[in-house]
């Protein structure tokens, strides 16, 4: 298995490993809140692990075991103008958006807050792995704010409207087990085996062809926002596009013949 030395930041820690890259919040001091340097960080390492074909899949989490990433970095959120709010707002979506729509998937560990932006970072990974530590929240309006970073929209896709309400309203925040029960996280593990999990479940999906798994990807998050015809149109076509590809015919091959597949990604 091939290792890569880690690229460096100032805020995060990028390293692969074979097929995986790892992204690691790196400000413990501080929860691993988000502040602006921290966003162009993520930018730079999920575009570098989107433009490398080496790399299959990302994990995410949080360095210590006390935060994934306790929020907003408050101590500059306290001293933005509307304008700049704003327009941090909007960076922080552009991040989020290139993270849900990277082409591969990405796994949140996450090992203890994930709070406000947090909750929202996780939200955009593809897969969501909790810790029995993990405490989730959209807390914005104890600040005189509301969630910035996707909460008001990737919320309610994913627990339903009054669930997400109640959260977003209240400012509260649920255990890891609550999380679960509302279809916020996909699976909850003791925090010894957070990080082997996600590998494993990433293992699993490299198992099988590429093709399918990034239009698989594709199919679910743009048909989300489209009408349900519209969005059995564009799985159709992506169907299409998977059954004249080279891994189609192996993996129907391999399958009559009773062997393993040796996908290509072509």
């Amino acid at each position: 298995m091939s290792t890569e030395p880690e690229t460096t930041f100032a805020n995060i820690l990028y390293e692969k490993k074979g097929a995986t890259a790892y992204v690691t919040l790196n400000r413990p001091k501080v929860m691993n809140a988000l502040s602006h340097a921290t966003w162009e960080d993520l930018d730079a390492a999920f575009t570098d692990a989107r433009e490398d074909d080496a790399v299959r899949g990302v994990i995410l989490t949080g360095a210590g075991d006390k935060a994934f990433i306790a929020g907003a970095d408050i101590s500059e959120l306290a001293h933005v103008t509307a304008v700049q709010a704003e327009h941090s707002s909007a960076y922080g979506q552009k991040v989020l958006n290139l993270i849900e729509n990277l082409g591969k998937p990405v796994i949140a560990a996450i090992n203890g807050f994930a709070l406000g932006g947090g909750c929202e970072t996780a939200m955009a990974c593809t897969l969501r792995i909790a810790s029995e530590s993990a405490k989730f929240g959209q807390p914005e309006v104890k600040l005189g704010l509301l969630p910035g970073g996707g909460g008001t929209q990737r919320l309610p896709r994913l627990v339903g409207k009054g669930r997400a309400l109640q959260l977003i309203l209240t400012g509260g925040v649920i255990s890891a087990a609550e999380a679960y029960r509302i279809g916020l996280v996909n699976e909850v593990v003791p925090p010894a085996q957070l990080i082997a999990r996600a590998d494993a479940i990433l293992g699993e999906i490299f198992s099988n062809a590429p093709l399918a798994v990034k239009f698989s990807l594709q199919a679910v998050n743009d048909g989300s926002d489209t009408t349900v015809s519209e969005g059995l149109a564009l799985e159709a076509s992506f169907f299409g596009l998977c059954a004249g590809t080279e891994d189609k015919k192996e993996g129907t091959s391999a399958f009559l013949e009773k062997r393993k597949p040796q996908f290509q990604g072509r």
